[in-house]
Parts: structure tokens; C-alpha cells; sequence
């Protein structure tokens, strides 16, 4: 078993940002929700450099990714009551143990169920992983 140190990060799974969503995706089909993972670490806080062990624990723990495709059953289920939580072009926050990651195209992907979605935010951007350390 590996130490959390030396495991896998959520930003190593990060495909460089430059790189565009593939022009094709692959068909998403039930309750799936196709992701692709962002990265909202930060190298400063206010001015200051952030130590590597803060940094670190940010990749770690950060989930954040854009909808690229939501399947054709997504939130068709009744306990949504008709109403979507995310569209193709949202940010959303998921757990960091959820879903399947997978390469596609030269871009990691991830595949949720709809439920795994704990947030929608505007732009990942918003999201300050800091916060806690500095108030």
C-alpha cells in the first residue's frame, strides 16, 4: 500500500489546460457524467509563496472538474424531481475518491454517477482551497 505522500495526486491526473477537449467524445450513456479534471492549486496566497506541504495537500485533495457530457438518464431519476444539478460547461466539486479516470483522446477524463456531484460553481477559479489557512 502506498503512503499519501507518494501517492497518485488529483492535479497528476490533470491533462495540461492548453490542451483542447477532444473535437469528438465518446457517447455517455445512463447515469454517467463525463468530466474533465481542473486544477485550481495556487503557487501564492495574498502575496505569499505557499509552502510545498500546503500545495501538496491542495493537489491531493482538490476535485474539481468542467462537464463535458452528462448521459442520456442523468438525473431522470425520481429522487432528482425533474431538475438537472449540472449542465455540459459547469464546474463541479465531486469527491476525491469518485469515479473512473481515464485517457481519451491524450486528455484525462473522469466518469461520475450524477449523485456524485457535491457542488457547481461559476468558475473553478472561485474556489480558494486556502481559505482555512489564512482566516
Amino acid at each position: 500500500m502506498q503512503a499519501i505522500s507518494s501517492a497518485r495526486k488529483n492535479d497528476d491526473w490533470i491533462t495540461n489546460e492548453d490542451i483542447p477537449d477532444p473535437e469528438v467524445l465518446p457517447k455517455i450513456p445512463g447515469y454517467n457524467i463525463l468530466v474533465r479534471p481542473v486544477s485550481i492549486k495556487s503557487e501564492t496566497k495574498g502575496g505569499l509563496i505557499l509552502p510545498d506541504s500546503v500545495k501538496d495537500d491542495m493537489a491531493y485533495l482538490t476535485t474539481v472538474g468542467r462537464v463535458l457530457s452528462v448521459g442520456d438518464l442523468a438525473y431522470a431519476d425520481s429522487k432528482f424531481k425533474g431538475r438537472a444539478w449540472c449542465k455540459e460547461g459547469d464546474f463541479v466539486c465531486y469527491g476525491k475518491h469518485t469515479g473512473h479516470k481515464f485517457f481519451y483522446k491524450g486528455i484525462t477524463l473522469l466518469l461520475i454517477f450524477d449523485d456524485d456531484i457535491k457542488m457547481v460553481v461559476e468558475d473553478s477559479k472561485d474556489l480558494d482551497p486556502t481559505y482555512n489557512l489564512s482566516h
